[in-house]
């Protein structure tokens, strides 16, 4: 059980603000001449030890992206975007390249559906000593319907989603195009509060390097979970997958031409 489950701290979790819900709880990341062990910046950028270490067995970071409590990522100007970008994937990868840790998890939450309790833009980088995420990572969460490409990045909409419905799947070659990783992702998350549904406020975002090298980045929708899915583990499927890939195109880079890939001609939208 010890390499398959986390330990929660209750006692910690108790003591974390709830600004995600209640707007009017004092936001721990806007004074931040009050943050505790910055680590590293840039700019507006901060990577800061986690105050509230809900997990044991573990090394909880968290990169404040802005010193906007309302920012969000979907609007970012791109120069910020890409800053933000490089940042995390700096930190995450060298905490990975440490051997410290049994894997090391990079994600984000947005909404009052994603799992956060912060309203404050966020990422979170947390080093696991025994749990390994990748023992459960499938490369086929990450198939879907091409909606656009380079030579080394390409944005899919998943036909095998790991939770179910709609979740967009960014995936990278090369380091060296990050920064189109970076513009993917925006368009799948502005994409998913402005188009998706009118429910939908919240999302989340996870990393992955995976087996074969390649990394990716999940934009999951977030809604109220499936009981099929917390029950069985059953994940379901849209049957607007494609309507949605054409969309999310149309919308956002029906001026683009895809690159024909040559790593796999099959073109399942993987780069």
């Amino acid at each position: 059980m010890a390499d398959t489950h986390l330990r929660f701290i209750s006692r910690i979790g108790s003591q974390k603000p709830e600004s995600i819900i209640n707007r009017q709880t004092v936001c721990p990341f806007c004074d931040r001449a009050q943050l505790d062990e910055i680590i590293d910046e840039d700019g507006t950028i901060l990577l800061v030890k986690n105050k509230y270490p809900v997990l044991e067995d573990a090394y909880q970071t968290v990169v404040i992206e802005t010193n906007d409590c309302d920012g969000e990522l979907s609007v970012y100007d791109r120069s910020h975007l890409h800053r933000l970008f490089r940042f995390g994937f700096r930190h995450w990868l060298e905490m990975q390249a440490s051997a410290r840790y049994a894997s090391v998890l990079f994600f984000k939450n947005h909404g009052p559906l994603s799992g956060g309790t912060i309203h404050h833009p966020h990422m979170q980088i947390v080093g696991l000593n025994r749990v390994d995420y990748r023992t459960t990572l499938q490369t086929l969460y990450f198939e879907g319907i091409p909606v656009t490409r380079t030579a080394s990045a390409a944005l899919n909409v998943s036909t095998q989603p790991r939770v179910g419905f709609f979740e967009f799947n960014v995936l990278l070659d090369h380091l060296a195009e990050l920064d189109t990783m970076a513009d993917y992702v925006q368009a799948a998350v502005h994409y998913t509060l402005n188009h998706l549904s009118r429910s939908c406020n919240s999302y989340n975002l996870f990393f992955y390097e995976l087996p074969d090298g390649r990394f990716a980045c999940k934009v999951t929708p977030r809604f109220v979970t499936s009981p099929l899915y917390i029950g069985y583990a059953i994940p379901q499927v849209s049957d607007r997958v494609e309507e949605v890939a054409a969309d999310l195109q149309r919308r956002y880079f029906a001026h683009c031409k895809p690159t024909p890939s040559s790593t796999h001609p099959s073109g399942d939208g993987r780069p």
